[in-house]
């Protein structure tokens, strides 16, 4: 059975998309007992500064609340760090406590294997404001409609679930097809507590289940 290093995760942004990405740590791992799971320390920290809100020049930096965040899991224990929020990884350098997993990397490279010739992203403000995932690929990126996407990702984060924001999710998916994105990346933790695979007609790549398959790769130890 696989042994693994103990894993440190910044979360918080949003609490349910940091309690998604703790489901797929469970549900990836090669585990046979309990002790076959790697043991994981959370800050779910609902206080972060918002990201959208600092992209835009409005208000405070996040990057000190995360870099004392991964200093105290790695005071902890952490041996290696991972963030489930897109946006935060904005501030990614100010994480140097550890070992740090990108989001942005993961979700890129699992698009890449599809070798599309464009990239769609359905993503929140301050990803789309930092070109988060233009500048990690090697390929054009198109977003998705704000307009759609960030109210959408609101109401998720208040509990909404309906069949009515998958449905806005989908067709902002679907526009993003029909303008030439030949791969999906649900490019906000939220958008795949309500979106699947079924619901778009390329693949569709969940960046926090990308997350976590990079994350127990890079904690797992040999031998």
């Amino acid at each position: 059975m696989p042994r693994y290093r103990t894993i440190g995760v910044i979360g918080g942004m949003g609490p349910a998309a940091t309690a998604d990405f703790l489901a797929r740590l469970v549900a990836l791992a090669d585990a046979a007992s309990d002790a076959d799971h790697p043991r994981v320390l959370v800050d779910s920290n609902p206080n972060v500064p918002d990201r959208n809100a600092a992209a835009r020049g409005e208000g405070p930096s996040p990057g000190p609340v995360l870099a004392a965040m991964a200093e105290g899991l790695v005071a902890q224990g952490a041996d290696l760090l991972a963030m489930p929020c897109n946006a935060a990884h904005g501030w990614a350098g100010a994480i140097t406590a550890g070992p740090f997993v990108s989001m942005i990397d993961a979700a890129v490279a699992e698009a890449m294997a599809h070798a599309p010739r464009r990239i769609g992203v359905l993503a929140v403000g301050a990803t789309l404001a930092l070109d988060l995932y233009g500048k990690a690929s090697q390929v054009p990126v198109l977003a998705g409609d704000l307009a759609v996407v960030q109210p959408a990702v609101t109401a998720i984060k208040a509990g909404d679930r309906s069949a009515v924001t998958r449905a806005a999710l989908a067709g902002a998916a679907e526009r993003l097809v029909v303008d030439g994105a030949e791969v999906i990346i649900a490019a906000c933790t939220e958008v795949p507590l309500v979106l699947g695979a079924d619901d778009v007609p390329v693949p569709l790549v969940d960046s926090t289940a990308a997350l976590a398959r990079a994350t127990l790769a890079a904690a797992r130890l040999s031998g």
